[in-house]
């Protein structure tokens, strides 16, 4: 194995430092202040500081940010207002729906019913007309019995005819 040498015992790759580095640093020292001088003689020149810039720029940051946040808040107060509308109109159309909805529940009941009543008196149509069908022949035997006898008593059934007519016809008038 190989043994390491003690750091103290290594050759240096350094050249030795003189008087050199004492001018270099001299220099950078005066590059620096130079730096720092001219850093004061332009904001004495321009009457502002950075510092004051940045206040400047947050307090703009910070009206922006206030404008926008006032103009969002209207649009939200503006939209709460327009959604309770809305929502008020959509509960009245529901109402006016629910009235309709009843309405036409109740003309479906009453359209039943009629139809019902219609079918009823349909039906006693019906029955009528059968019975008066019934009653017509019996009536057609009496008549043509009444023509056959001789054409006096025809004349006198005429007349008691008429006059029982006359006399039903101004029963039923009604009397001023």
């Amino acid at each position: 194995m190989r043994e390491i040498p003690p750091l103290d015992l290594r050759p240096s790759h350094l050249p030795a430092l003189g008087a050199q580095p004492i001018a270099i640093t001299a220099a950078a020292l005066l590059l620096i202040i130079a730096g720092i001088g001219t850093i004061f003689l332009w904001r004495i020149a321009t009457g502002t500081t950075p510092e004051q810039e940045r206040v400047a720029s947050g307090r703009q940051v910070q009206a922006r940010v206030a404008q926008t946040s006032e103009q969002i808040m209207e649009r939200t107060k503006g939209l709460e207002l327009t959604q309770q509308q809305s929502i008020d109109q959509l509960q009245s159309l529901q109402d006016q729906l629910a009235q309709i909805e009843r309405l036409v529940a109740e003309q479906r009941n009453e359209t039943r019913k009629l139809s019902e009543q219609v079918g009823e008196i349909g039906a006693r149509l019906d029955s009528l007309r059968q019975s008066f069908a019934q009653a017509q022949p019996t009536e057609t035997a009496e008549r043509s019995a009444v023509r056959s006898k001789p054409a006096a008593r025809t004349a006198r059934g005429k007349a008691k005819r008429s006059r029982a007519t006359h006399s039903q016809r101004n029963s039923t008038k009604p009397r001023r």
